[in-house]
């Protein structure tokens, strides 16, 4: 308990008079356990409390019984999601001092969390992925898509990056977070469309002349889910004159990669372009590429299929992100977590073993 207490320390209590009757630490701590254990809403943490009252008091007071759903509700409803991202921070802190290697940064929509009678949109989280780790970095939220790019730089400000590689995709290809990425000093791999139409334009050109001095690897096949994909990395240094004509922040080399899919059905071909902040083999730049999309198939595929997330009805108030963060919390747990398992398997065995339950919350 002491170690929760250090991480939700800066946590501020919402509540007044008799609705705080039940400790604030012990809520989280019974909530972080329901979600460790596959629970997903606030009644399945009051449920959860209720069935394990006697193995919760062997580490919480509890003086007054198990909270129930209200009780639960009204906590992250009105619990300051700043400070609670905080904690957070905090918490990653103990797993991690600094990011380490390719940090993607992607953000993903929680489809139920829309409220039509308040006219809320669906809340949308902007999170770090430390690929080489698997572990979430950091999180800020969003109300809308557009909002995006003005999220970024704010996560970004909350990591050490020096000496990472940053990957985007085409909607943050912007100057002022290329600058701050450098400024930071870490590198940047940064997806290249329409958006930066004059400069895609040019790349696309260059890129794409056979006379251009282009490095081109070895192609890359993968074949899996019926399909067989061949990837193609190319890379070029020669961009001094992209440098004078748009004046892109520490701009050093710049790529495509070449990916064509065969399935029973068709074969598609598709060419992806990037602007990249130091020179690297073609090799390397193809895998700093592919681990970009580990945030979509080790985060937001797990939340959505391990914990659920896309069909979560909380909506009220500030309840969307501090449940979004308290998943993160668990998902990291689970993933520092060394035993051989499935994602899935861990949290079931969370939810049947006791003893496997404590030996997830010792990590913390």
């Amino acid at each position: 308990m002491e170690g929760f207490k250090t991480w939700f320390e800066g946590v501020e209590d919402p509540r007044t008079g008799n609705a705080g009757r039940h400790d604030l630490l012990e809520i989280l701590v019974i909530a972080l356990c329901t979600v460790l254990a596959g629970g997903e809403s606030c009644m399945d943490m009051a449920r959860f409390a209720r069935a394990k009252l006697e193995f919760l008091r062997g580490f919480l007071k509890l003086e007054h019984g198990a909270p129930s759903h209200d009780t639960f509700s009204r906590v992250f409803r009105l619990l300051d999601p700043e400070q609670f991202g905080r904690c957070f921070q905090q918490f990653m802190a103990s797993f991690a001092e600094t990011c380490q290697g390719v940090v993607a940064i992607d953000g993903k929509v929680l489809r139920r969390s829309f409220d039509t009678a308040s006219g809320k949109s669906a809340l949308h989280m902007v999170s770090a992925w430390g690929c080489e780790q698997r572990l979430v970095l950091g999180q800020v939220a969003t109300d809308a898509k557009s909002n995006e790019i003005t999220a970024v730089p704010k996560l970004l400000k909350m990591l050490g990056l020096k000496g990472c590689t940053v990957t985007v995709d085409a909607l943050n290809c912007q100057r002022a977070i290329a600058q701050q990425i450098v400024d930071q000093g870490a590198d940047y791999a940064l997806a290249l469309k329409d958006n930066q139409p004059t400069l895609h334009a040019d790349v696309r050109t260059f890129l794409d002349d056979p006379k251009s001095d282009v490095s081109t690897a070895k192609p890359v096949v993968d074949a899996d889910h019926g399909r067989i994909e061949t990837r193609t990395a190319s890379i070029s240094t020669d961009v001094d004159w992209l440098r004078e004509t748009h004046k892109w922040p520490g701009l050093g080399a710049i790529g495509k990669i070449t990916r064509t899919r065969e399935t029973r059905a068709k074969t598609s071909v598709e060419t992806a372009y990037y602007l990249l902040s130091t020179a690297m083999t073609p090799e390397r730049f193809g895998e700093v590429v592919r681990s970009h999309w580990r945030v979509e198939n080790q985060l937001h595929w797990c939340l959505d299929v391990t914990f659920n997330e896309d069909q979560s009805r909380s909506r009220m108030d500030h309840a969307p992100q501090n449940l979004a963060v308290l998943r993160h919390m668990a998902l990291n747990v689970v993933r520092k977590d060394k035993t051989k398992d499935s994602n899935r398997g861990k949290l079931r065995r969370a939810s049947w073993d006791e003893r496997y339950l404590l030996q997830l919350l010792a990590l913390f």
